[in-house]
C-alpha cells in the first residue's frame, strides 16, 4: 500500500520553466478551440464575400443585357420583382430586409438566443445572399456590403456554436469579428473593418475585442489578398488638397454633403409623424403594392437618367473619382439619392454603402464645379466620404473607408475634417446614427414583446412561473418578424404606445 501511494504522483518536472510555460492561457485548450473556430470562420467570410462580389456583378451584368433589348422592360420587370421580394420577405425570411447591419446591432444589444437566431441563423445569411442578388438583377440602388456584414456575423455566430462557445457574451464577440470581417472583405479595406467594429457595431471599445477582431479580419484578408490579389476599389487616386483656398473644398463637401446624407437618412428612417409617417403608414398596410410602386418609380427615374441609377454606382463613382473623359453628368448625385430612397422604401434586401459612395461622388463633382482652381479628383473623394458620414453617423470610418478605397494618404487630413463636418450637419435632420436607430427600434420592440409574453404567461399560468425566453415563439402576440424594427421602417402602430425615452422620440422632432 505504502509503495503505491507513493508511486501515483506525477514525478516532479525537471524542466520548471518548461512545466510553467506549457501551462501558460496561449496553450490551452479552450483558447486553441476559439482560435481555430476564428480562423475557420475568417476564411468563410471572406470566401463568401468574394463569391458574393463575383456574383453581384454577374447579376447586374444580366440586367445591363437585358436593358439592350428596351429601356422600357424594367418599367414592366423591376415593379413585379421588388413585388415578388417584399412577398417572400414576408414571413420567415423578414430578416432578411435592408442592409442587415441593424440586425446585427440588435443581436449584440439583445443576449436571447432565441433573436439570435431569427436574426443571424444560416438560411438567413443565404437568404441575404440570394434575394439581394436577384434585385441588383432588376436594377434595385442598393450595395452587398451591409449584407456581407449580416452574412459575416451569421457565419461567426453559427460557427462559434458549433465549437461550443454558447454563452452570451462569447457569441457577442463572435458576432462582432464576424461583421468586420465581412465589411472588410467586401471593401477589401483591413483596417475600416476594425475601426467600424468598435465605431458602428459596438459602440465601444474593449480590450478583449481587439484580439477577436484582428486575427478576423487579417486571415480574412490573407485569403481575399491570395485570390483577388492587392488593389484598391475604386483605383489609387493621386490627389491631395493644399493649404489655403482649396480647403474651401472641405467647408462645402462636409455642409452640402453632410445635410443631404443626413436627409436621406431621415427619408428612411420614415418618422412617426408628419408627412414620411403616411408613406410609412402605406407600406405597412400593403406592403407588396407599396414595393411594386416602389420599384415602377425606379424604373422611370431609370428612363429620365438614361439607365445611370441602377444597380450599386461602382462605375459611375469610379469615373468621377478617376476623372474619366465620360461621366454620368451633373445631375447624378441627386438622382441617385432619389433612386437609393425607393430602393431601401421597398424594403427589400440590400445595403446603402456603395450606393451611398456613388451620390457622394456625383455631389462632389458638382461641387468642384464651383472651384475652379481645386483638384477635381480630391473634391469627389472629400464628397464621398462627408455623404457616408452624413448617412451612417460614422465619420471615422467613412474617413478610412474613403482612404483605403482609393489608396491615398495625402488626404487624412482633409477627408477626416470634412467627416466630422458632415455628422454635425446630418445632426441636423438625424440626430441618431440610422443604422442605430434601427436597431433601437428592434431592440424596444423586442422588449416590448418579451414584457408581453411575459404578462400572458402569468396570466394564463395559475401561479405558475413565467415562460422562459425558450417560450416566446408560443406565446408572444406579434410573431417574431413581425414588428416595424424587423421591417425597418417607423410607421404608427395601431395601439398606444407607452412614453418613450427621449433618445428614441428625438430624431422624430425633425
Amino acid at each position: 500500500m505504502t509503495d503505491h501511494h507513493q508511486q501515483s504522483p506525477p514525478p516532479p518536472s525537471s524542466n520548471p520553466r518548461l512545466q510553467a510555460l506549457l501551462g501558460h492561457e496561449f496553450f490551452a485548450p479552450a483558447q486553441w478551440k476559439r482560435r481555430l473556430a476564428l480562423w475557420i470562420g475568417a476564411v468563410l467570410v471572406a470566401l463568401a464575400a468574394i463569391v458574393f462580389a463575383k456574383a453581384s456583378d454577374w447579376s447586374f451584368h444580366l440586367f445591363q443585357k437585358v436593358l439592350g433589348y428596351g429601356v422600357w422592360i424594367p418599367l414592366i420587370l423591376t415593379p413585379i420583382v421588388f413585388a415578388a421580394l417584399a412577398w417572400v420577405t414576408e414571413g420567415r425570411l423578414r430578416a432578411t430586409r435592408g442592409s442587415g447591419i441593424p440586425q446585427v446591432i440588435g443581436t449584440l444589444h439583445i443576449e436571447d438566443e432565441g433573436f439570435r437566431a431569427r436574426m443571424l441563423a444560416l438560411p438567413i445569411a443565404a437568404g441575404k445572399m440570394i434575394l439581394t442578388l436577384i434585385a441588383l438583377g432588376v436594377g434595385a440602388s442598393i450595395g452587398r456590403e451591409g449584407p456581407t456584414v449580416h452574412v459575416g456575423a451569421g457565419l461567426f455566430y453559427t460557427l462559434g456554436r458549433r465549437f461550443g462557445f454558447t454563452d452570451p457574451k462569447a457569441a457577442s464577440r463572435f458576432i462582432l469579428a464576424g461583421g468586420a470581417a465581412g465589411i472588410a472583405a467586401a471593401f477589401n479595406t483591413p483596417l475600416a473593418g476594425v475601426v467600424f467594429a468598435i465605431e458602428e457595431l459596438a459602440g465601444t471599445f474593449e480590450h478583449r475585442f481587439s484580439g477577436l477582431l484582428l486575427t478576423a479580419v487579417i486571415v480574412g484578408g490573407v485569403v481575399s489578398l491570395g485570390i483577388m490579389g492587392n488593389y484598391a476599389y475604386f483605383g489609387e487616386v493621386d490627389a491631395s488638397l493644399p493649404l489655403g483656398h482649396a480647403w474651401l473644398a472641405v467647408l462645402l463637401t462636409g455642409i452640402i454633403c453632410g445635410l443631404l446624407g443626413g436627409l436621406f437618412a431621415r427619408l428612411i428612417l420614415l418618422s412617426r409623424r408628419g408627412p414620411l409617417a403616411t408613406i410609412g403608414r402605406l407600406r405597412s398596410r400593403a406592403p407588396v403594392l407599396f414595393a411594386a410602386g416602389c420599384g415602377l418609380a425606379l424604373a422611370v427615374l431609370g428612363v429620365l437618367t438614361h439607365n445611370n441609377i441602377y444597380g450599386t454606382g461602382y462605375d459611375q463613382a469610379r469615373a468621377f473619382v478617376q476623372e474619366a473623359a465620360t461621366t454620368p453628368g451633373q445631375g447624378f448625385g441627386i438622382a441617385k439619392l432619389l433612386a437609393n430612397v425607393v430602393s431601401y422604401w421597398a424594403g427589400i434586401p440590400g445595403g446603402i454603402f456603395s450606393p451611398a459612395l456613388a451620390v457622394g461622388a456625383g455631389l462632389g463633382h458638382n461641387i468642384a464645379t464651383f472651384l475652379p482652381g481645386v483638384p477635381a479628383a480630391a473634391v469627389v473623394l472629400l464628397g464621398m466620404s462627408a455623404y457616408l458620414s452624413g448617412v451612417t453617423g460614422a465619420p471615422l470610418t467613412s474617413a478610412v473607408i474613403a482612404m483605403e478605397l482609393t489608396d491615398n494618404q495625402d488626404m487624412v487630413i482633409p477627408i477626416m475634417a470634412a467627416c466630422l463636418l458632415a455628422r454635425a450637419a446630418a445632426s441636423i435632420f438625424s440626430p441618431t446614427p440610422v443604422y442605430k436607430d434601427f436597431a433601437e427600434r428592434m431592440v424596444q420592440d423586442f422588449e416590448r414583446q418579451h414584457a408581453a409574453a411575459q404578462a400572458e404567461a402569468e396570466a394564463h399560468g395559475d401561479g405558475h412561473p413565467t415562460a422562459a425566453p425558450d417560450d416566446l415563439e408560443v406565446v408572444e402576440p406579434m410573431p417574431a418578424g413581425k414588428t416595424s424594427a424587423y421591417d425597418e421602417q417607423a410607421a404608427p402602430r395601431d395601439y398606444e404606445e407607452p412614453a418613450a425615452p427621449p433618445h428614441d422620440t428625438a430624431p422624430d422632432a425633425h
